[in-house]
């Protein structure tokens, strides 16, 4: 069972003295004998994972109409603060979700056709020939070959996409950046194509899509594609701590968010403030775990898009993620497959100094949604490959007791 992580090529943190960490939990005590939630057992998980090296780490279990909340860490090396359950975090590429599923209303609308040519929506973008063979199924889906603009927009971490420089001078140049869409657009649709025609499995993953479906997004229905999820997506969750950020600093309770960069940065740096417009449709959001779940399970259960909308959504093809593994890829979902052979839908994501995963049973009865504030703590080794850390092993750990397993 294997998370890639969509805006990293592996996992990463220094390893820190575990005395220096704390732990704490909520809605553990009094939870009625056979829930499944196992509170002892993902209490146990979660410390592990903070004594293999991780900063903090905090995550809500559901299973049934039951609820667990845990944390294990701290929020602020320099204060040693804790982490705290109900604080906000930087989500990533779960924020492809949100996206897919505001683009799948305007389908249900008849505004926009899966089948249609990006080409005849916005070819100003996605010229000529090109244009006319990308659909917007294959921007969903990450099929289009359309390249990402990452190694182009932050030249320093070239080496996550085959190249050779590997350094954090990017982050720190970019950290007050306000990037032009259209202009990272073009960075990948100029770029040498990722695949070797517009629908070719396996597919590429790619932040260019989603940022394409942010301007096809707002093309049809005439607004900032933040203003539409807000109304119509998060709204309509009823999610009252998401949101895309307001400038580069998070006002509401966060953690520091620590990037190790495999190593390179060390001690790690805190890249909590930071101008998310790199990444803005594609991973851009904040949330709290509460709402993860609760959009996670609205969604699955058809109350966000139509049955039918969902049964597209779920249909998975081949993609390769940025770190070099195979997902099943829906549009802005990933379908899991535990060792025990059931499956959970959802996404992952990782910014500059977090990650998060949240994900649902098929069934819907079971939540997990876990964030950490320590990414790349993995050393790279002779062949430029992730070292196995223990973090590693305590995280697979702790998902598949938080998945239900034993």
């Amino acid at each position: 069972m294997k998370f890639p992580l969509a805006i990293s090529v592996g996992v990463a943190v220094l390893t820190l003295s575990a005395c220096t960490m704390q732990s704490a939990s909520s809605e553990t005590d009094g939870m009625p004998t056979g829930s499944g939630l196992r509170p002892a057992a993902l209490q146990s998980a979660l410390n592990a994972v903070r004594d293999a090296g991780m900063i903090g780490v905090y995550m809500e279990v559901r299973d049934g109409d039951q609820t667990w909340n845990g944390t294990a860490g701290v929020a602020d090396i320099a204060t040693g603060a804790p982490i705290g359950p109900d604080m906000v975090h930087r989500v990533g590429s779960i924020t492809k979700t949100f996206v897919a599923a505001a683009i799948m209303q305007q389908v249900e609308q008849g505004r926009i056709g899966l089948d249609t040519s990006i080409g005849d929506y916005l070819p100003q973008l996605v010229p000529g020939e090109r244009g006319a063979k990308i659909t917007v199924r294959m921007l969903l889906d990450n099929t289009s070959g359309l390249a990402e603009h990452l190694p182009y927009s932050f030249p320093s971490l070239a080496a996550f996409f085959g190249g050779t420089q590997l350094s954090s001078e990017s982050l720190d140049e970019h950290r007050f950046t306000q990037f032009d869409p259209v202009e990272l657009i073009g960075m990948g649709v100029s770029a040498p194509p990722a695949t070797s025609a517009p629908g070719a499995t396996p597919g590429v993953y790619s932040n260019t899509n989603y940022f394409l479906l942010a301007q096809l997004l707002e093309k049809v229905t005439g607004t900032a594609f933040q203003t539409y999820i807000a109304e119509n997506v998060i709204a309509r969750a009823g999610l009252e701590h998401t949101a895309f950020p307001d400038g580069p600093t998070l006002t509401a309770a966060h953690p520091r968010m620590y990037e190790a960069l495999f190593g390179m940065i060390d001690p790690p740096r805190d890249y909590s403030v930071y101008d998310m417009s790199w990444a803005l449709p594609g991973a851009g959001l904040v949330s709290t775990m509460s709402d993860l779940n609760r959009f996670y399970r609205m969604l699955l259960s058809g109350q966000i898009v139509s049955q039918d909308s969902l049964t597209q959504m779920q249909r998975t093809v081949p993609v390769i993620a940025l770190d070099g593994s195979h997902l099943e890829y829906g549009f802005g979902l990933h379908k899991v497959r535990t060792p025990a052979g059931e499956i959970f839908w959802g996404h992952d994501g990782s910014v500059f100094g977090t990650q998060s995963l949240s994900l649902t049973s098929a069934d819907g009865t079971r939540q997990m949604s876990v964030t950490m504030n320590l990414v790349r703590w993995n050393e790279l080794g002779p062949d430029g490959k992730p070292k196995p850390h223990p973090i590693d092993d305590a995280l697979t750990a702790l998902y598949q007791v938080a998945m239900g397993g034993k």
